[in-house]
């Protein structure tokens, strides 16, 4: 299946105190170096956000306004999007992989999307895949701010995952959470070299 994929990568992090949250490390990697990981396999790769020098070979544009929001951000996205479907990821989820991407993929079928489900059922709307055309066409005709307003009404099929010590959904949106996220990943890089 071909697919682009948009990373929203431009908010304010006010909960992170207004730094720059993608290029915070984790793991021995940036938050957005993450992302794109988890989209592996994309025809493109457009960053929504500061250009920045981690991701050489993806596009970088803007939203308007700068800082608007994750709506402002699809919008910019999907400008250049070009394959039929796109995976929508937030630049935050240093636990999510290509394999929760593909599971997303495959559970699109012949709906509009599909996004990743938390432990409580709960949809994360910055984790998922979508039909290019339905997405331009729900844009279109929409003038609010709320992803969940634009998103939600489309019936996106939830994917639930087991959620582990490491859930795919685990958001990096404190620098509190990063450190969690970051001795959670050197954790499991120690434990891959035990024995080698």
């Amino acid at each position: 299946m071909r697919f682009d994929a948009v990373l929203p990568a431009g908010g304010r992090a006010r909960r992170f105190g207004g730094a720059d949250k993608p290029a915070a490390s984790a793991g021995g990697r940036t938050l957005l170096e993450w992302a794109a990981g988890a989209a592996e396999g994309a025809s493109r790769l457009i960053v929504v956000g500061p250009a920045r020098a981690v991701l050489p070979g993806a596009i970088v544009v803007r939203e308007d306004p700068p800082g608007g929001g994750p709506v402002p951000a699809l919008r910019a996205g999907l400008a250049e999007v070009r394959a039929p479907l796109l995976a929508l990821l937030a630049a935050d989820l240093p636990f999510l992989r290509a394999a929760h991407v593909s599971s997303l993929l495959a559970a699109v079928g012949d709906g509009a999307g599909a996004v990743l489900a938390d432990d409580t059922g709960h949809p994360q709307w910055l984790a998922g895949c979508w039909r290019t055309a339905v997405l331009r066409d729900a844009l279109a005709g929409y003038s609010g701010a709320s992803l969940r307003g634009l998103l939600g009404p489309l019936e996106p099929v939830p994917v639930a995952v087991p959620a582990g010590a490491r859930p795919p959904w685990y958001d990096c949106d404190t620098p509190e959470r990063l450190a969690d996220a970051d001795r959670l990943l050197r954790t499991c890089e120690s434990e891959s070299h035990v024995g080698t």
